[in-house]
């Protein structure tokens, strides 16, 4: 199974790869699936429907997913490109303890199929450079029963599709994983790795 479960596209105000082409790459690299993660980041970025002045930074604006938008757009890459990949429609979710109500109540308007709850910090430590981390591993998680594992390769731009896929499949492999998982509507669907 090759599948990219962490993608962002032209609706991320970091990103500027059209989804369309990130589709059509996907397809020359023969991937399976594909999941559009965007971001939405309550708390620190507005919706465009909010009412607010749209923040812009770099002629690029600071804003969430233009939602009716994104979902039109992933409706229609869905139908354009059946039976060549399967397109799963997920955000990625930048949560802060005060904005769980702002995400549950977008949770509940869109058919999600995967959603990834980011979490940059976690005791005043962050993610980005390992600090969290530091001595513990893929394998612990195994190790205490967690069987979940999504691979995505956090691509904002053609380079970075499908990125590192199957080494990490390899790696979780030679770590005791048997499986790794792609989601329809919200439940897990399990893969032979």
């Amino acid at each position: 199974m090759f599948a990219d479960y962490h993608v962002h596209t032209e609706f991320s105000d970091d990103s500027i790869y059209p989804m369309e082409d990130v589709i059509r790459d996907a397809v020359r690299m023969n991937m399976d699936e594909i999941c559009i993660t965007d971001h939405v980041d309550y708390g620190v970025k507005d919706d465009w429907d909010s009412g607010s002045e749209i923040i812009w930074r770099n002629g690029e604006p600071l804003a969430n997913v233009d939602y009716p938008a994104y979902m039109d757009k992933i409706k229609l890459l869905k139908r354009q490109y059946e039976g060549k990949i399967r397109i799963k429609t997920g955000m990625e979710f930048g949560v802060q303890t005060h904005t769980i109500p702002q995400f549950e109540a977008l949770f509940r308007r869109y058919p999600f199929d995967f959603i990834i709850l980011s979490v940059h910090q976690v005791e005043n430590k962050e993610f980005w450079t390992q600090d969290f981390q530091k001595g513990r591993t893929q394998k612990e998680y195994n190790e205490l029963g967690g069987e979940i594992v999504t691979i995505g390769s956090d691509s904002h731009k053609p380079d970075q599709l499908g990125y590192g896929i199957a080494e990490a499949q390899k790696l979780l492999k030679e770590i005791g994983f048997q499986k790794i998982c792609t989601f329809e509507k919200m439940n897990p669907v399990m893969h032979e790795l």
